[in-house]
């Protein structure tokens, strides 16, 4: 029976997965790394880290499973969408990877639509808009403020393509994490030569672009002596962690979307065709199903708002965790179910590094609004868990807004393993939600790529129908859907009444 490994390179950590195609697990494991933040709005990291990661949790997976090099029929790689890696002539990094929720990109964003003729001829060539997080405006910012390491540069990689370079030797990526980019012709599934040329981008930066369970590598010496993996080892294409997670959640078919609560938060439709928006208000990529594509919004820290917390406001449960072997966050989701819906008027605005959709803003803040002395911890916790899910609702609206059916929402990340997130989700949704038995979302789901890759299904649809069902459905709480109706007309407020001042803040940084 055919085993392929699943590799998932994350923002703050790697997870390996090695899966049975019955679907079964077989072994799992993670290796953290850090993140830097070297300015206000800047994010980045090196992808040694990454690599140090795959290297271990790959030989930890084969150990716990007992797997020889032979077992393995293929591998599939899923990461963290538009990061940019710069490698020079040897294939050395020349800085540290800027990642998605890097903000510094502004001006480079605004160039991009100018050359292009304006949004609406932008999006028709790459049907995306631009924005700050992606990979095409990261090049304009190192090409315009470090022109002396621009002038080594030879390849840019998005992450997990780093990876399958470091496994193989090989320079590839797949359609949905090219997609990414900006720089993709999604329509066509092919680099956009129309827009390299107005950027005056040299086409040979990039790498061949594959279809997502396509076999685009081998596993090299090096890397077979690195991993502990057999020399030869198929790797295939892979995809972006947003298309990767709803293969591993079964959006396939349009219909079922998506409810990823992450660190960053993702509501993902499929679609049998791309279509347009002149806007651009939700990314519309290539899926990893082949000719097939998707629709998303992004909420650039969903869960991470509650990481945030639990960092800095929840060290007293952190230790007390530790001590009782337990999750940190569902101590504090335990306070949190002491206060009701609304947590009595209280607000938070999850925009710690700026936002995607729908705002599209850079320089938006966080902050809880409508704080009161009756107001505690619990009632700080309660808003936060909610605040992330009312930015999930404002991309479910746009996706609804576009035609897209949803006859079913699918919660996944960590947001979905906590009953009290779950039934918030459900409620601020408006709709019954359920969840699946497959919770390892893009490790597993490249991990059904490569099976598919390799042979053991004929289609990925097919891969998904065999090893993925519904595990349980949350129903809508009708009294706290009602309270969460209004109060979701006051949060979409918010962001429009408080927009200027966002920006005002933001050139206070550093000041006095």
């Amino acid at each position: 029976m055919s085993v392929s490994l699943g590799i998932d390179i994350g923002t703050s950590g790697t997870k390996t997965l090695a899966v049975r195609e019955t679907g079964e697990i077989l072994a799992g494991a993670s290796a953290e790394y850090p993140c830097s933040y070297p300015k206000p709005g800047w994010s980045e990291q090196d992808p040694e880290l990454w690599w140090e990661a795959v290297v271990s949790t790959v030989r930890e997976v084969m150990a716990k499973a007992q797997l020889t090099p032979a077992d393995v029929s293929g591998i599939g790689l899923s990461g963290q969408m538009h990061g940019s890696v710069f490698l020079d002539e040897a294939g050395a990094v020349v800085r540290p990877a800027l990642l998605w929720n890097d903000q510094r990109t502004g001006e480079e964003v605004e160039e991009i639509e100018s050359r292009a003729g304006g949004r609406a001829q932008l999006v028709r060539m790459v049907a995306n808009r631009a924005l700050t997080g992606f990979t095409a405006p990261k090049l304009l910012w190192v090409r315009r403020h470090e022109p002396k390491h621009w002038d080594r540069v030879r390849k840019v990689l998005l992450p997990k393509d780093y990876i399958r370079y470091r496994l193989s030797g090989t320079y590839a990526t797949e359609v949905s994490d090219a997609s990414g980019t900006l720089l993709l012709d999604v329509a066509n599934r092919r680099w956009s030569d129309e827009l390299l040329g107005k950027l005056d981008l040299d086409r040979s930066l990039l790498p061949d672009c594959f279809e997502s369970p396509e076999v685009s590598a081998r596993v090299s010496a090096i890397g077979a002596k690195a991993t502990g993996l057999a020399e030869g080892t198929p790797i295939v294409g892979g995809g972006g962690d947003q298309p990767a997670g709803a293969v591993g959640n079964g959006i396939v078919r349009p219909g079922a979307v998506s409810a990823t609560m992450g660190t960053s938060g993702v509501v993902f439709a499929h679609l049998d065709r791309v279509g347009f928006d002149p806007e651009g208000r939700l990314q519309r990529f290539c899926h990893a199903v082949p000719g097939d594509y998707c629709a998303f919004g992004v909420v650039l820290a969903a869960g991470g708002s509650m990481q945030w917390f639990r960092n800095e406001l929840g060290q007293a449960e952190v230790i007390a965790a530790k001590e009782q072997g337990v999750d940190p966050y569902f101590l504090l989701t335990d306070e949190a179910a002491t206060v009701g819906p609304g947590a009595e008027g209280l607000f938070f605005l999850p925009y710690l590094t700026g936002e995607r959709t729908p705002h599209f803003d850079p320089l938006a803040r966080g902050g809880w609004i409508g704080l009161t002395v009756r107001h505690g911890r619990a009632h700080l916790i309660r808003s936060v868990m909610e605040g992330a899910a009312f930015a999930m609702r404002d991309c479910l609206e746009l996706i609804r807004e576009m035609g897209a059916p949803v006859n079913q929402i699918r919660l996944s990340g960590g947001g979905a393993r906590n009953p009290l997130w779950r039934q918030i989700q459900a409620d601020i949704y408006g709709q019954d939600a359920c969840t699946i038995n497959a919770s390892e979302g893009p490790a597993f789901g490249v991990a059904l790529l490569a099976l598919v890759g390799t042979g053991a299904f004929g289609s990925v649809a097919e891969a998904c129908d065999a090893t993925i069902s519904i595990a349980e459905t949350i129903a809508v709480d009708p009294p706290a859907k009602a309270y969460y109706e209004s109060a979701y007309a006051i949060y979409r407020g918010l962001y429009g009444d408080l927009r200027e001042r966002f920006a005002q803040m933001a050139g206070l940084v550093g000041g006095g």
